[in-house]
């Protein structure tokens, strides 16, 4: 099984991305979430889960672990294949389908297209523990991660750029690499802006 993929873009669409490893080019099939996250970098490094069926092997790939962490468990979930389970990560972020789940909002989760009331409650009952035993450790580390964004934000505002130009840059530094000081968050934040 591979753990991830690193090469250059060759092809990419809202759906699927090809990465060449060495000469050869892999059809990744990615999510929104994914998509956006990849933007119009030339270089990718992807975390990648396989499917093997009958008829064709094929890759699906994720920029965060987490990502294909809530995929993995969504997947576990009889009656969600593969590619429900890259829609429901097309349209809601994989923290905010934890949170759904742990919060037994079942409303949420049928906005999805193709997930119905049964199925949602089936995915909060089989998911709900699993989910909310990870989140404990998460939440702990995300207060000090959002304390540290939060005031480099503030130091960024005060030397006169942005709200919202700092805001988006903060977020993509976050998303690149989560456990920076904020020093460290500053001088990032003044290299991009």
């Amino acid at each position: 099984m591979y753990e991830y993929l690193k090469g250059l873009v060759t092809e990419i669409s809202p759906t699927y991305i090809v990465v060449e490893v060495n000469g050869i080019g892999y059809f990744i099939n990615i999510s929104l979430y994914s998509f956006g996250l990849i933007g119009s970098k030339t270089e990718v490094k992807l975390f990648v889960h396989q499917v093997v069926r009958e008829d064709a092997h094929v890759l699906y790939g994720f920029v965060h672990k987490s990502e294909r962490d809530v995929f993995r468990n969504l997947i576990s979930i009889s009656g969600v294949g593969p590619n429900t389970a890259r829609v429901m990560l097309s349209s809601l972020s994989p923290s905010e389908i934890t949170d759904a789940i742990v919060s037994e909002n079942v409303k949420i989760l049928k906005t999805i297209k193709g997930i119905g009331e049964k199925s949602a409650k089936r995915i909060v009952v089989e998911l709900k523990d699993k989910l909310s035993k990870g989140i404990e450790n998460i939440e702990i580390k995300n207060v000090e991660h959002n304390r540290n964004k939060d005031e480099a934000l503030s130091a960024l505002v005060m030397l006169g750029f942005m709200k919202n130009s700092v805001e988006k840059v903060l977020k993509k530094i976050v998303n690149e690499s989560d456990n920076l000081s904020v020093e460290e968050l500053v001088k990032r934040a003044l290299k991009e802006l």
